[in-house]
């Protein structure tokens, strides 16, 4: 799945003569794929727009697995496990496992302009910001959960009409299989940038809006909160489009595509 602690593995399956293959869930591939992805049977892709970085060896487009226990769940009982009301529009928002701390900023400066928006709000702040988060929640009067973490990321994404993010590949993927589309804001200092070619890929088909964090500003993020949240017809405009971006059954695909070249290989 890439990273420098793939590299070895794959060379030492090489000297040995056994089949190897990687998988690059983003739309820019990482150091580590792009030089084992000249010596292994195949690379299996998130998305069909990072084949050209791999023109001399085999692409598989297979999408991103998701964690399998991630089911969607009915949308007023993931409400009613969250403490949330069931008649109000809800927002997520997380920071994912780096830069929440941008999120939680461009959110905080946002939410004076949302405090008569008819929303609620599910916030992941992270360990660390949590309490500044949840002061800023309560002085603004905007109803919200707010947590570091949540462990069944399940409940939330089922709870969630609109989603304002990073655009992490793994997260990107989680978001299309629960049809979410949302907010993109790319973390700025992700290795070539490919957290914004990721959130290219679906601001192109208009399952997301794409800001920069360096561009953010509070009032900026609440009206494209408030266009969203405030037009639930667009809403439902969007949430098939995302829906569209995830591979149904992504792991099922990783499997026979490894066995197709390997039983290939052994025909020969």
């Amino acid at each position: 799945m890439g990273g420098f602690t793939s590299t070895a593995p794959v060379l030492a399956g090489r000297i040995r003569g056994i089949p190897t293959f990687i998988h690059e869930s983003n739309a820019v591939p990482g150091k580590a794929n792009r030089l084992t992805g000249r010596i292994v049977r195949a690379v299996m892709l998130g998305f069909k727009e990072c084949a050209p970085f791999f023109p001399k060896t085999n692409t598989e487009v297979t999408g991103t697995p998701v964690r399998t226990e991630l089911v969607r769940l009915d949308q007023l009982v993931a409400r009613q496990k969250l403490g949330l009301r069931q008649d109000l529009a809800t927002l997520l928002v997380m920071g994912g496992s780096q830069g929440a701390s941008g999120i939680n900023q461009a959110m905080i400066k946002a939410l004076p302009f949302l405090r008569n928006v008819p929303l609620q709000v599910i916030h992941l702040s992270g360990a660390r910001d949590e309490r500044l988060v949840a002061d800023n929640y309560r002085r603004e009067s905007v109803p919200a959960h707010i947590a570091a973490f949540h462990h069944r990321m399940e409940e939330v994404y089922s709870a969630a009409d609109v989603v304002v993010a990073r655009s992490g590949a793994a997260s990107l993927a989680e978001f299309a299989a629960f049809s979410l589309p949302g907010i993109l804001i790319p973390f700025p200092y992700a290795t070539d940038d490919h957290q914004t070619r990721n959130a290219e890929i679906y601001t192109r088909v208009q399952a997301a809006i794409l800001l920069k964090e360096s561009e953010v500003s509070g009032e900026l993020l609440s009206r494209k909160i408030r266009e969203l949240i405030e037009d639930p017809e667009r809403i439902r405009q969007l949430t098939p489009i995302s829906s569209r971006l995830a591979p149904k059954r992504a792991g099922g695909h990783v499997t026979p595509t490894m066995e197709r070249y390997t039983t290939h290989e052994a025909r020969l």
